[in-house]
């Protein structure tokens, strides 16, 4: 198996497959690598590198019960492409990783990344005070922790048909109960914690972002509302935005050939810019 230890002792394991650019890809809450098979497949064959880490307490990574908060998943994911000597490239995110990505490249820097791709991204602030009205509150995010502390497996059965609108998407009963499996696999003071993680401030990180960036929203997405891709495009100089009509938060998914294609065409125009 590819693991590699981190800075602070945990064993974190990754996929690493194919030849040429690397792609780094990096899952949504509670998700792990394996939510990109069906774009690492994709990519390889079209002569990329592709890597995806499990964070940690998911998937094959170790379960260390410390280190959920925001700067150290960045850390993980910088030790990464530090360990792999990752050069010129390219990082495709979905949901909450884009704040782990976020993090990443201000503690970090871009030196080793081309370009980036944010999926269904997270909000520029969840901090009191600073939170849009779209964004979740405290209160709110209090109330889905104790539901997921409570009864996890029902949560999430709860909660599925907004995030794939399998009736809309065709996505089917199978890969629902799939992606469910994957989430009950990870430690749930993982999912505690994590769920917790993204609640901070990020516009001037966001602001100083220095890489071409593309954002990709669902305007039926109920998990992370449009609202928040339209408002994190709108800090980073220079962004390609782009709004999917009726894609829903698992737009990984339900929206597949569409991303690659909008992905290919961003990697296409910023290479030769």
């Amino acid at each position: 198996m590819s693991q590699f230890i981190t800075s602070d002792g945990t064993t974190l394991f990754y996929r690493d497959a194919g030849h040429g650019q690397p792609i780094l890809f990096a899952a949504s809450w509670a998700m792990d690598s394996r939510a990109w098979g069906r774009y690492m497949l994709h990519f390889q064959a079209r002569g990329f590198r592709c890597i995806a880490l499990d964070r940690r307490g998911h998937g094959r990574s170790d379960d260390p019960g410390h280190g959920y908060q925001l700067d150290r998943l960045a850390d993980d994911l910088a030790e990464l492409a530090e360990h792999l000597d990752l050069r010129d490239a390219i990082v495709i995110t979905h949901s909450m990783a884009s704040g782990e990505c976020v993090r990443m490249l201000a503690r970090h820097g871009c030196s080793r990344f081309a370009r980036a791709a944010f999926l269904a991204p997270v909000a520029p602030s969840y901090a009191e005070g600073s939170r849009a009205p779209w964004s979740m509150d405290e209160a709110t995010t209090n109330l889905a922790v104790a539901a997921i502390a409570r009864d996890l497996p029902q949560w999430l059965a709860a909660n599925a048909d907004d995030f794939f609108l399998p009736a809309d998407t065709g996505t089917t009963p199978e890969y629902v109960r799939y992606t469910i499996d994957c989430i009950l696999d990870a430690s749930l003071q993982a999912l505690v914690e994590c769920f917790r993680a993204k609640r901070v401030d990020q516009r001037a990180e966001l602001a100083a972002l220095e890489l071409p960036l593309l954002v990709i929203h669902g305007d039926r997405d109920a998990s992370e509302p449009v609202q928040q891709g339209r408002a994190l495009a709108a800090l980073v100089q220079g962004t390609r935005y782009l709004e999917y009509a009726g894609a829903p938060h698992g737009l990984y998914h339900t929206h597949f050939e569409r991303i690659v294609a909008d992905i290919e065409a961003f990697i296409g125009e910023t290479a030769a810019s």
